[in-house]
């Protein structure tokens, strides 16, 4: 058998046939970082930035993103999803080079036979993009940090949380 199931035993790209598992809740959690300069993040929450309301903006984005998955993510199942929450929070304490930042959560939630990670992944990144998109004009230099998976919940591997052991 082999241990990565994108793969079929000749090494050729495939999708996964998922019609024998069961259906059950499954929900993911991702996060990530858009790091920007102080006058960047002070514009984006007095509403100052020209095209709008930036963090309305990355939400709807990132909730389209997350229904789009399988048309950008080459063997990503469709999958219905039951939804898809976004929650922004902002970065005050500066990093090492003097950037503050948004942070984002993005969590995707179905009753499927296939995980939600690709979607939840995907809105993260749409989100920071949008911040990004919408502010680049007055910082270019802005960039995306540590995008990753945080917590996976349902189907047969059952919970895996970053950071725990097993």
């Amino acid at each position: 058998m082999n241990d990565l199931t994108h793969f079929s035993d000749s090494g050729r790209a495939r999708m996964v046939d998922v019609s024998e598992k069961s259906s059950t809740q499954r929900v993911a959690i991702a996060s990530g970082v858009l790091r920007m300069q102080p006058e960047t993040l002070a514009r984006i929450r007095a509403g100052k930035i020209a095209k709008g309301d930036v963090l309305t903006v990355a939400d709807v984005g990132a909730v389209m993103a997350a229904k789009r998955t399988p048309d950008i993510i080459p063997m990503c199942h469709a999958i219905a999803l039951s939804g898809v929450q976004v929650e922004f929070s902002e970065i005050v304490e500066p990093d090492a080079q003097g950037c503050v930042g948004i942070k984002v959560v993005t969590t995707a939630s179905c009753v499927g036979q296939t995980g939600v990670e690709m979607e939840a992944l995907t809105a993260a990144n749409v989100a920071l993009l949008t911040i990004y998109d919408m502010c680049k004009a007055i910082d270019r230099g802005m960039r995306i940090e540590n995008v990753q998976l945080e917590e996976k919940r349902g189907g047969e591997s059952g919970v895996w949380k970053r950071g725990e052991v097993r």
